[in-house]
């Protein structure tokens, strides 16, 4: 398996002259060409904002991305060829655990995941490289993925165009280049998936708007909101806004914590000058709205509290996390790591020739209720189950069959 010393991104699909839908090569392509990703095209930059933004929603994302990737992947002992494309499955050395980590980081936040798979007429090699979801559009014939850096600022002829598998297409470079589309179903959408999460967009707002409305307060040392008349004497207009616009640079704080009113004087040399306070006996309000939007995006997304770090504070309980993780595993994990993972075995299978049946990913638990160091039948005695100190296989240390804990995927 040795890829090509230089990779070059250039795609131009082989063309079918019967369907104007196939010459989508660079420089033929328009945005009226593909299947737009929400109503403006740039869905995906709507989610990741909105990722960004929100603190639970961004750990869930992440959490579930690495407990799908697991840690690392197991195979035969005697499948050197497959031992070697796990540690190298790229020209750029990186492994495949690395790409399945970003593929499923890319399945947890848009719904949509892109793999783009090279080879060559020979078959010679094969290579994976995980492609941004957020770049990659479905073409109007539904056979191709379009390509391009910024589609805020679309240049056809900077896209590029890649042939969905199991079409292989030639390229400039020699190469036979295709994409894999992984999407999550949701009922009429057909040429993308949708979010797990879609239930969860205005709770993740709530969350968000919460957290800067405590850091809007935390600008302004937790003073009141109100509104400030000023007594004075003014000649213009021009002048009334001069002054109202000072007070506020010097006390209002955060912009609109403190209106500023001007009001001419009465002549009688009284300062009538006073605050008006807005009552805001609303904190418990606000607190409880944040937990119940932090709770609702847990069950959005499918998941659950204790993977996601929110009930340590009340105690760590590592036998919940370990019962939450059993159910995480076989509700979400396995699901998602086989669905990564065939179109991965049927590549190494048709390209390389490589029976991948062994390939399962290392799945370990976040914490241990148990002890490494513990043989079999101690920590079965200790779970009251039957024992045997003479059972050969009794004999291991909890640490040998833990380093690989492989759970069948299929």
């Amino acid at each position: 398996m040795n890829p090509p010393t230089e990779r070059h991104r250039t795609a131009v699909a082989v063309t079918n002259r019967t369907d104007p839908y196939l010459t989508l090569g660079a420089g033929r392509i328009d945005d009226e060409r593909i299947w737009r990703w929400g109503d403006d095209n740039l869905f995906p930059a709507a989610l990741t904002q909105m990722a960004r933004r929100s603190t639970t929603h961004r750990r869930i994302i992440n959490d579930k991305a690495d407990y799908i990737a697991g840690k690392g992947f197991a195979c035969d002992e005697g499948q050197t060829r497959l031992r070697a494309f796990i540690d190298r499955a790229n020209g750029d050395g990186e492994s495949l655990r690395r790409i399945i980590s970003r593929l499923a980081f890319d399945k947890a936040l848009f719904g949509n995941a892109f793999l783009e798979v090279v080879t060559d007429p020979a078959h010679s090699f094969l290579s994976l490289y995980h492609q941004d979801a957020s770049r990659c559009r479905v073409a109007r014939d539904s056979r191709h993925i379009i390509l391009h850096h910024d589609w805020t600022a679309f240049d056809a002829s900077e896209a590029q165009t890649l042939p969905l598998y199991p079409l292989f297409e030639p390229q400039t470079d020699g190469t036979l280049r295709s994409m894999v589309h992984y999407k999550d179903y949701e009922p009429a959408f057909e040429h993308y998936g949708v979010p797990p999460y879609i239930a969860g967009f205005g709770v993740s707002a709530i969350a968000y708007k919460t957290d800067r409305w405590n850091i809007a307060r935390l600008d302004n040392s937790f003073q009141l909101s109100g509104v400030m008349l000023l007594d004075a004497g003014v000649d213009s207009d021009e002048e009334a806004d001069r002054i109202v616009r000072l007070a506020e640079s010097k006390f209002a704080g955060n912009p609109g914590q403190v209106m500023f009113m001007l009001r001419a004087g009465e002549g009688d040399g009284a300062d009538n000058s006073r605050f008006i306070p807005i009552d805001s006996r609303q904190e418990g309000d606000w607190k409880a709205l944040h937990e119940q939007a932090v709770a609702d995006i847990v069950v959005a997304h499918s998941w659950f509290r204790t993977l996601s770090g929110l009930d340590y504070a009340a105690g760590f309980s590592a036998e919940r996390i370990l019962h939450e993780y059993e159910v995480a595993l076989n509700t979400v994990i396995l699901a998602e790591q086989a669905e990564l993972l065939e179109p991965v075995r049927a590549l190494l299978a048709a390209i390389l020739g490589i029976d991948a049946s062994s390939l399962a990913v290392i799945n370990r638990p976040p914490t241990r209720s148990k002890p490494i160091y513990m043989k079999v039948w101690e920590a079965r005695k200790a779970d009251g189950l039957d024992y045997d100190p003479d059972d050969e296989r009794q004999q291991q240390f909890l640490s040998e069959i833990t380093k690989y804990n492989i759970r069948s995927i299929e």
